[in-house]
Formats: structure tokens, C-alpha cells, sequence
């Protein structure tokens, strides 16, 4: 048996923000339904943005637990950092914490949810 990775759900109070954000940052198409939004960027499953009244947002790295977080390979973090804060993200650590050695950056969506940049 084999899987295949279809999708990833997040959930948002605000799905036109979380949806428009996860669009802006990876490109693609995006459709849209009252209840969720589904962004299909090339080589990647589709990222689903639902619904979530009551969602709140992880408070990693200092606050409740980050739930799941996902983590994007770039091949230039620079202009992958630019691209994310012009979609919309907010960086958690600040960018002179990251060196050539750990080549990471990390980020929430604007519902919270953590994401990883990191460099080829």
C-alpha cells in the first residue's frame, strides 16, 4: 500500500486573510466555496484553508504548542523571506538569527500557523 499526500487543512476565523495569504505565498490557483478555500500551487498538495470560528492561534514558540507546521526547501530564502512578509507573514524569530549553518526562517501565517523557510 501507498500513500500520496493530498492536502493540507488549516483552519482560520478568517479565511479570506488565510487563504489570500497561502495564494500570495505559493502561487497557483485558488477557488473559493463559504467554507473553504483550496490553493493548488505546482508540485505541491492542495492547500485547504477551512472555516474555524473558534480556531486560535498557536502561540509557539513561547506560548501553547504550534499543533503542525509546515516547512517550504527555497532556492533563494532572501527573496522567499520578501515574498512571505509581502504575503502577509509575520516573522517569529528575527532574520539576524539566521546564519548559512541553519539556513531556516521561521514565520506564522496571518491565522497564526507556523512555516518554515528553508534554503536548498
Amino acid at each position: 500500500m501507498s500513500f500520496t499526500l493530498s492536502s493540507v487543512i488549516v483552519d482560520a476565523v478568517d479565511i479570506e486573510a488565510e487563504g489570500a495569504f497561502w495564494h500570495r505565498l505559493l502561487g497557483g490557483s485558488i477557488s473559493r466555496t463559504p467554507t473553504h478555500h483550496f490553493i493548488q500551487a505546482p508540485g505541491l498538495p492542495v492547500i485547504v484553508v477551512q472555516s474555524a470560528p473558534r480556531q486560535t492561534a498557536p502561540g509557539w514558540p513561547d506560548g501553547p504548542s504550534q499543533q503542525l507546521h509546515l516547512d517550504f526547501t527555497v532556492d533563494d530564502l532572501a527573496e522567499a523571506d520578501r515574498t512571505a512578509t509581502a504575503a502577509g507573514a509575520t516573522r517569529l524569530r528575527p532574520t539576524t538569527e539566521v546564519t548559512d549553518a541553519t539556513g531556516s526562517r521561521v514565520y506564522a501565517s496571518p491565522a497564526g500557523h507556523p512555516l518554515c523557510l528553508r534554503s536548498r
